[in-house]
């Protein structure tokens, strides 16, 4: 035998298992969509970009000014912060008023959505009047609800630096344009230290929010998730008092998380409702909805920097409860990718049913960068066909649900935050939206990036291990905006670039609604050091749609009542399917959607089977089939729904 081919045998059992490797990987990997079937998927959907009316006068920066701990990584602290809300705060009947958090100015901007028509009122700032603020805060979002029961619209403001302010909104006369004196600035933790009219009570680092009737007795209540322990994060003039993550995949130091219970007398915070590991996560994202039929909203919080929790809603009036639920343990299910126990970086999180089965489904952005950070979104996609099982699941301590985001095509997108499911063809199939994109600048920063999350755990508390990320430093700076649109198989593909969606600009908050009531959802997006965008539907052709406004009776001495938060609907189609979707009270990121529920309904014309379920505000659930037709409905939800 010559020594060449002494060579070639020697190395035959590394040439073949080459070629075995080659051979898997053209079997498994997963199908791709070619050019043209991406511009097809594309063609059912088309939007308008627009400017969102932004007051002058404020001063802008490009960075935070951060604790001195954080000055090397003070482009890292300052990429949170973009926040962006759609709702009816003038009582028009529309859900066409923007709340925008815009770090640029460090203010919350209320503005009117843009529709082409003259501007309704001007857009301005929230004025906080009287409380006592200070130099070293900065809003993170603003969240819509109807915080003290009289039918308007107030808007909560959560921060960096201080605890959260309900901006409530005043009677005022009938033809009274928006404007900041509509609003009366309120605590919601009541006696704040001040000084001088200076800020010196508890040090909040609020991301995370949802609003829901947690304890079931008929009154909408709220959860506050704060990122960061309470300390002075954005104070340069201190050293000290502030920590990172004590662990990159298990960090259980983050911020308190806090729940406040609505009682006729005002707002009660309830102590020690979650258990020490599960309030101390560094909550990015939360989302409320009743997953398993009892009118009790489950919680899911999407944590960074370790597992996200799903929680069993067990409460009864006046006591907020939770069970942590967890996926069960598989031998070939890697634990990264099992509910309650994964280790990756949570960053948004929306509900809907993706597979239409008539159980929602969850969608959870994650970080996802290819010679990155690769890990993947999950699609929890349900494994029961009902409610009662999803309730048996839970009750016994385990969810239903099990990440297919590789297999439906939505693993890998970037680094994402927030995410909105939502029909947008009224196809009666949702698409999803979903946020990316992180610190934007020239100088490529993901080598020192990796090796941070290598890093021993005993280290990554201490800011000073982390490396440098300042102005000019670049990671994931030119992700895009992404446009998830379901093909004829089965399977999302990203439709953004061919929308002209697909913005090199790191984007954050999500928000949508029909803005103009022509039965188009519309949607606006915040982004990080940019100016807000918003997309107006002009999608030709579309499907025929449901959009029901659904509130409570009004209360005594108000006109109007408050949205039916968590109100449930499930419409059966001619053809038996469901299409099921609730009354959202704020689930998500920095993102927050309309309260309007909008279900698409395809080419169907005639009317179709409607079931509510809802809790009124006796506490008592009620549930009732309706027969509407397609449009627009204004349904009142008390011991019967009626139109209102």
């Amino acid at each position: 035998m010559s020594a060449q081919g002494g060579r070639i045998t020697r190395q035959l059992p590394g040439i073949l298992a080459l070629a075995a490797l080659i051979v898997v990987y053209f079997v498994v990997r997963l199908p791709t969509h070619s050019a043209a079937e991406l511009q097809k998927m594309a063609s059912r959907y088309s939007f308008e970009p627009m400017s969102v009316q932004m007051p002058g006068g404020y001063k802008q920066q490009t960075v935070r000014q951060v604790n001195q701990d954080y000055q090397h990584i003070d482009a890292w602290i300052s990429s949170v912060g973009s926040g962006i809300s759609l709702n009816d705060l003038d009582g028009d009947g529309l859900s066409n008023d923007l709340c925008t958090t815009d770090p640029r100015i460090d203010q919350v901007v209320v503005a009117p959505a843009p529709t082409g028509t003259t501007p309704r009122y001007a857009s301005f700032a929230l004025n906080p009047g009287a409380l006592p603020m200070n130099g070293v805060m900065a809003p993170m979002g603003c969240l819509p609800a109807d915080l003290n029961e009289d039918g308007r619209m107030d808007l909560l403001v959560y921060y960096w630096g201080r605890t959260p302010i309900a901006f409530i909104q005043k009677a005022t006369p009938p033809g009274t344009k928006l404007e900041a004196a509509c609003f009366q600035p309120t605590e919601m933790v009541p006696g704040v230290d001040s000084v001088g009219g200076v800020y010196h009570g508890p040090q909040w680092n609020t991301n995370a929010v949802a609003f829901d009737d947690f304890d079931g007795d008929g009154h909408e209540d709220l959860f506050i998730g704060n990122y960061f322990p309470d300390g002075p994060v954005l104070d340069p003039s201190v050293s000290g008092g502030v920590v990172m993550d004590d662990s990159l995949s298990h960090a259980f130091n983050g911020g308190t998380d806090h729940f406040f219970r609505w009682t006729a007398s005002g707002w009660q915070e309830l102590d020690d409702v979650l258990p020490t590991d599960v309030s101390k996560g560094w909550e990015l994202a939360a989302a409320a909805t009743d997953l398993d039929g009892d009118q009790l909203p489950e919680l899911y919080l999407a944590n960074d920097f370790g597992p996200d929790r799903m929680l069993h809603n067990v409460s009864t009036p006046g006591k907020i409860r939770f069970d942590m639920v967890e996926s069960g343990r598989s031998p070939i299910t890697p634990r990264s990718k099992l509910m309650g126990i994964d280790s990756f970086k949570g960053m948004g999180i929306d509900y809907g049913d993706l597979n239409g089965d008539g159980v929602f489904d969850m969608f959870v952005s994650n970080i996802t960068t290819s010679f990155g950070i690769q890990e993947s979104n999950f699609a929890w996609m349900s494994t029961v066909k009902d409610l009662p099982s999803a309730r048996a699941w839970l009750d016994g301590g385990h969810t239903p649900w099990r990440d297919d985001s590789a297999g439906l095509g939505l693993a890998w997108s970037g680094w994402g935050w927030d995410t909105k499911i939502d029909d947008f063809d009224n196809s009666g199939t949702p698409a999803i939206v979903q946020t990316t994109g992180f610190v934007k600048g020239d100088v490529n920063r993901w080598p020192q990036l990796q090796e941070e999350a290598t890093a021993n755990d005993v280290v990554t508390h201490n800011p000073w291990w982390w490396p440098n990320v300042q102005p000019g430093d670049d990671i994931a700076g030119s992700q895009t905006l992404h446009f998830y649109a379901k093909d004829d198989q089965g399977r999302y593909a990203d439709v953004a670039g061919d929308l002209g969606l697909a913005v090199p600009v790191p984007t954050r908050g999500i928000a949508t609604g029909d803005v103009d009531g022509d039965g188009r959802l519309d949607f606006a997006v915040a982004r990080q050091w940019d100016a807000p965008v918003f997309y107006h539907n002009v999608t030709p052709g579309q499907g025929s749609f449901l959009n029901l406004q659904l509130t409570h009776a009004p209360a005594t001495g108000a006109t109007k009542g408050s949205p039916a938060v968590d109100a449930q609907v499930c419409v059966t189609m001619p053809d038996g399917s469901t299409k099921i979707a609730r009354v959202d009270g704020g689930s998500g990121h920095s993102g927050k959607r309309s309260n309007d529920v909008h279900i698409g309904l395809g080419s169907v014309t005639g009317a179709v089977q409607v079931h509510l379920r809802w809790r009124d505000r006796t506490g008592q659930v009620h549930e009732q089939d309706l027969r509407l037709t397609p449009g627009r409905h204004a349904l009142q939800l008390d011991a019967q729904a009626k139109e209102a």
